[in-house]
C-alpha cells in the first residue's frame, strides 16, 4: 500500500495476562512506519471495561482489538464470556455516531498460538486500512457537493 495516500493508524490491542505471551507477540508482530499500536495489558479481559474502550476511541484509536483467553479456560471462570459482550456495546455506540462497527475485534486464544492473533490483528489493520480510505473518500465526496 502507498503509505503517503493513508493515514498513519493508531490501534489499541488490550490482553489477557494470563493467556497471551506478550513477549512472543512483540516479536512476530510488526509494526508499519507512522502507525500506533498501544498494548494494555489487563489482569483478565474480563477486566477491560467499557470505559477503557470508549476512552481509547477519544484518545484517537481507529481501532481496537481485545484478546481473551479460549473458551473454558479463564482463570476467573467468566471473564472471556463478559469482554465480547462489552466490545459489542462499543461496537453499537460507535455505529449510532456514525463511526460504524467494524473497528473492534474480539480474537480468542487457542491452540494456534500468538502466531494466529498476529495474523488476525494484520488482516484487521488492513480491513480498518478500508475503513479510513472509504470515510476519506465519503468526507472528500460530501465537501465538494456541499460547496456547489
Amino acid at each position: 500500500m502507498n503509505r503517503k495516500k493513508n493515514k498513519s493508524l493508531q490501534l489499541y490491542i488490550f490482553y489477557c495476562s494470563n493467556s497471551f505471551n506478550i513477549e512472543e507477540f512483540t516479536l512476530a508482530f510488526s509494526v508499519e512506519e507512522g502507525d500506533e499500536n498501544k498494548i494494555i495489558s489487563l489482569p483478565c479481559s474480563g477486566k477491560a471495561d467499557l470505559l477503557y474502550f470508549i476512552k481509547a476511541f477519544e484518545t484517537g484509536a481507529d481501532g481496537l482489538v481485545l484478546i481473551t483467553c479460549a473458551k473454558n479456560e479463564c482463570r476467573y471462570l467468566e471473564g472471556n464470556l463478559r469482554s465480547p459482550k462489552r466490545a459489542e456495546v462499543v461496537s453499537s455506540l460507535l455505529e449510532e455516531i456514525g463511526m460504524g462497527r467494524e473497528r473492534v475485534a474480539v480474537l480468542l486464544m487457542n491452540g494456534n498460538g500468538v502466531g494466529h492473533v498476529v495474523s488476525r490483528i494484520t488482516e484487521f489493520r488492513e480491513k480498518l486500512r478500508g475503513i479510513l480510505a472509504d470515510t476519506r473518500d465519503r468526507q472528500n465526496t460530501e465537501g465538494r457537493v456541499n460547496a456547489v
